[in-house]
């Protein structure tokens, strides 16, 4: 079973929802439409993290599971 949004699971999904929508460095301004979203998880949160590929700063969206 699939979802409209790609990916069978909730965190699949999710991640394509990030991955679909062009992510603005909140520190410098770019733009980066070709990044993906790398997810981790520690049993009790999951944590995606993308990295401006133009000033380094890391974005981390965090959510309890």
């Amino acid at each position: 079973m699939s979802s409209s949004h790609g990916g069978t699971t909730a965190f699949d999904r999710l991640r394509a929802r990030l991955d679909g929508q062009p992510h603005v460095c909140e520190a410098c301004g770019f733009v980066d439409e070709a990044g993906e979203w790398e997810a981790a998880t520690t049993g009790g949160t999951v944590e995606y993290r993308r990295e401006c590929p133009s000033c380094g700063t890391e974005t981390v969206r965090r959510h309890r599971l």
